[in-house]
């Protein structure tokens, strides 16, 4: 099945129409409705001030909730019950499509830069009125922590505390924010730790954007590999965007599992109930973090590994697989994977003893001669009687 994008929007800032669908690149616009919803920050420079509320509200659904099908998918499972730990920027408590469900752990429920709380929207925001921009899994818990400075710089070890202090926490799933060329050893360790507790970790295979200084002589992306995108275990995500193809400008991905929608992304941001919106392959990770999220709340039997694996089981064909949460709910997983109980075989009776049977076909055969035979003289001994019981031609 393919799905039909509509337009496309890869500018620092860009203008939505009401129903969320991106529109053209960042310029006036006239049409009735539309908004321009503010940038969302990757980093912030180090005398920036933190990101703003946005004014805007973009009051229809996203290109994005289409795409994955979500309307069909939450029919099956909102994702209740399940706790998907957030590692990164923050994320802001207080976010109204949010409330209630954001448990923020040193001090994580602030969120300077905004990026993990427009992740956690992704992955987690209930409809508000006036809205229809909503999360994959709107039911879902959200286990903040921060992988990041206050600019948004992740650290190797700031990365893996998080997955470790998520795993300790019983998230499900944990959502990393952030791909780094470096911390192979720990992030791994921390990795295989979350695995033993039974959580999948989700992350982008490619960073959304790279400082000059680990960029090509020519402003070039490295290839990675990138942690913990690279590490066993890891669901590794890149993006697309509306018109089905990557940013042009996006970095380079290292073997990723799954895309998923990850440009001209709307979201909450750190403050207000204002939208913004991002571009990047942290984005497309989120939704497939609250994929997962559904998934583990539908099929509670399932590990980590299985939950990954029906995840890619079920994706649409493309030159990197795209995810399709309401195939990962309603397709029976392949062999080797858990599978719906199988009926009890059918026993049949013992057979039974045919000699009362052969008895009766035996008496009923003889009484079915002897009626013929009285028949048959019925209607040859008058005749025999008229001509004396002499042959044919000689009777007198």
């Amino acid at each position: 099945m393919k799905y039909r994008y509509v337009g496309l929007a890869l500018a620092a800032a860009v203008i939505l129409p009401v129903a969320a669908v991106p529109a053209s690149v960042a310029g006036a616009d006239d049409r009735p409705g539309a908004v321009l919803l503010p940038p969302l920050p990757v980093r912030l420079g180090k005398d920036s001030p933190c990101t703003e509320a946005s004014k805007e509200t973009a009051t229809g659904a996203a290109w994005s909730q289409a795409a994955l099908g979500l309307p069909r998918a939450q029919r099956i499972s909102r994702g209740a019950e399940v706790s998907v730990a957030v590692v990164d920027t923050g994320v802001f408590s207080g976010a109204p499509s949010l409330a209630g469900r954001v448990t923020a752990l040193d001090g994580a429920g602030e969120d300077c830069v905004g990026h993990g709380t427009f992740a956690a929207g992704l992955i987690a925001a209930a409809p508000e009125r006036g809205s229809g921009i909503s999360g994959v899994a709107p039911q879902a818990e959200i286990i903040a922590l921060r992988a990041t400075d206050d600019r948004g710089v992740p650290s190797p070890q700031l990365v893996a505390a998080g997955i470790r202090e998520a795993a300790d926490r019983g998230a499900q799933v944990i959502y990393v924010g952030h791909a780094l060329r470096t911390g192979r050893a720990e992030i791994t360790a921390a990795v295989a730790y979350a695995t033993q507790h039974k959580a999948l970790v989700v992350a982008p295979a490619a960073p959304d954007a790279l400082p000059r200084e680990e960029q090509g002589p020519n402003g070039e992306m490295p290839r990675g590999p990138y942690w913990p995108a690279a590490a066993p275990g890891v669901l590794s995500v890149v993006d697309f965007g509306p018109t089905g193809a990557r940013q042009e400008n996006a970095p380079s991905a290292y073997e990723p599992d799954l895309s998923a929608p990850g440009s001209s992304m709307v979201s909450v941001g750190p403050k207000g109930s204002g939208h913004y919106i991002g571009s990047g392959a942290s984005l497309a990770a989120a939704g497939v973090a609250g994929a997962a999220a559904l998934v583990r709340a539908y099929r509670p039997e399932m590990s980590a590994a299985e939950v990954s694996a029906q995840l890619r089981a079920t994706t649409y064909p493309s030159d990197t697989p795209r995810l399709d949460p309401y195939a990962a709910l309603s397709v029976v997983p392949e062999k080797g994977e858990p599978a719906p109980a199988q009926p009890a075989p059918a026993h049949l009776p013992a057979a039974a003893d045919l000699g009362p049977r052969n008895r009766a076909l035996a008496i009923a055969g003889v009484g079915l001669t002897v009626v013929l035979l009285i028949g048959g003289a019925a209607a040859v001994i008058p005749r025999g009687r008229a001509r004396s019981w002499l042959p044919p031609g000689r009777q007198s």
